[in-house]
């Protein structure tokens, strides 16, 4: 399994570096007042991937802290069944006490 994959890896790294060496046109990104960024398309290109990358990790930080929260007051939760059910074993399993008289 680790070949297949190290085999896909030096396939996509071959197909990605011969779209780089293509794609050396220098382009010019226009932003506002005037200014301009001069360089090549595959910079450019990686430069708004890495951009679109971060800005998904960023999107999804509070929704990973939520699950991290939740997860923990179910865990808590659990423990205190778990504790529960331990108290009402050891209860049980005492035997039944004589009737005094």
């Amino acid at each position: 399994m680790k070949v297949i994959s190290r085999i896909i890896a030096v396939i996509l790294f071959i197909i990605f570096f011969g779209f780089a060496l293509k794609n050396t046109d220098p382009v010019t990104l226009h932003f506002f007042l005037g200014y301009e960024f001069p360089g090549p398309l595959v910079l450019m290109l990686l430069i708004f991937f890495v951009a679109g990358i971060a800005f998904g990790v960023f999107a999804m930080v509070p929704t990973l802290f939520r699950h991290r929260r939740d997860l923990s007051k179910h865990k808590k939760d659990l423990l205190s069944k778990e504790q529960e059910i331990q108290k009402l074993q050891t209860e049980n399993s005492r035997p039944p006490q004589p009737d005094s008289v």
